[in-house]
């Protein structure tokens, strides 16, 4: 587990994949009493509403000018360690009190699975074969 602590840029990386390709791209929600959402809109009970994932990990106001790019270095902070964002910026485990159980142990198991993989075996990228993606309600690789 210490040596698992220890793979910070690994971290960033599995982050930054879960950014930018989360594994559910969209969610239904619909408030059970009158709200207003965080950009000051009033909603009705029972207003359902999508929250696009997917989108939010793309957007400039959230995560700055470079939004597009794969970079594992935003999650890791000026110290060396994990940086650690809020839950409703980033949304790959849900946020706030109906955030993912599992999240710190999904990690985990990310990273052992990441390691196993990468000590074990040589991976060369195919000249001109292009990796993409297809359009559902979760998220999959061509």
């Amino acid at each position: 587990m210490e040596e698992l602590k220890k793979m910070v840029y690994l971290h960033g990386a599995i982050c930054e994949s879960l950014r930018l390709y989360p594994p559910v791209a969209l969610q239904h929600k619909a408030p059970v009493k009158p709200d207003i959402l965080p950009t000051g809109q009033p909603i009705n009970a029972n207003t359902k509403t999508v929250l696009s994932f997917y989108s939010m990990g793309r957007m400039e106001s959230i995560w700055g000018e470079d939004c597009l790019e794969f970079k594992p270095g935003r999650w890791i902070s000026e110290g060396g360690g994990i940086k650690h964002e809020q839950s409703f910026k980033f949304t790959a485990f849900n946020a706030g009190p109906k955030s993912c159980l599992g999240k710190e142990l999904s990690f985990i198991q990310m990273k052992i699975a990441a390691a196993a993989i990468i000590s074990r075996f040589h991976i060369n990228l195919i000249k001109g074969h292009r990796v993409g993606n297809s359009t559902s309600f979760c998220s999959n690789s061509d």
